[in-house]
């Protein structure tokens, strides 16, 4: 009967058939690191909330209401029209409800925000929007803003796309309906505006916000 070799102490040399062993241990390792590297990169970002989505969607549509009941009236110091200055306390609003639910969500399924997929939808999502938000001073400045209702569509839009190339199907698909919707808007009378945004950043958000959380949880 033999007896299992013990691990050699401190200041022991290692016999010479002990070290290929200690060195196909360290590759091993090394080969699971990068497997599991590997598959958090390709994996598919899930976080997107479905039901902050939804949230999102009820707050839209609470302040498209409120804002056609400003059509025609200045909203501020500023000269700004009513409609868009109501729309501009949305904007963080729907920010600040997306940013919670999703990290409550990626909190639960135990997934990493700026890490992997996530960083990748991330970067994605964030230069759409900060150009629709650099474009909107800009437009606003000019005297245009009745531009600005296509513009955030089509802009938001397309950061979606681009974000849920690394994420489920559906989010994707929900870029591509504001996309379609922004192009509308944008062709549309100005009248719209208002009616087309409650469309997309209400409508649009329930519906896909209830499929996700019904598909994907949360």
């Amino acid at each position: 009967m033999s007896w299992p070799e013990r691990e050699p102490t401190e200041g022991t040399p290692l016999k010479g058939h002990e070290r290929p062993l200690r060195t196909l241990h360290g590759q091993a390792m090394e080969n699971l690191r990068f497997i599991r590297e590997t598959m958090e990169r390709s994996a598919s970002f899930t976080a997107v909330p479905g039901k902050g989505s939804v949230l999102i969607g009820v707050t839209a549509l609470v302040a498209a209401i409120w804002a056609g009941r400003m059509d025609g009236r200045e909203g501020g110091a500023g000269g700004w029209p009513g409609w868009l200055v109501v729309w501009s306390w949305e904007l963080p609003l729907a920010l600040a409800i997306g940013g919670i639910a999703m990290k409550r969500k990626a909190r639960a399924t135990s997934l990493k925000l700026l890490s992997g997929p996530g960083r990748k939808f991330t970067l994605s999502l964030a230069p759409p929007l900060l150009a629709g938000a650099i474009l909107s001073l800009a437009l606003t400045r000019a005297g245009q803003a009745e531009v600005l209702p296509g513009l955030w569509l089509l802009l938001y839009g397309a950061g979606v796309v681009t974000g849920g190339s690394f994420s489920v199907r559906v989010v994707p698909m929900m870029g591509m309906a504001f996309m379609g919707l922004g192009a509308l808007a944008l062709f549309a009378p100005g009248s719209w505006g208002n009616l087309l945004m409650a469309l997309g950043f209400g409508g649009l958000h329930i519906g896909f916000g209830w499929v996700i959380a019904r598909r994907y949880g949360g």
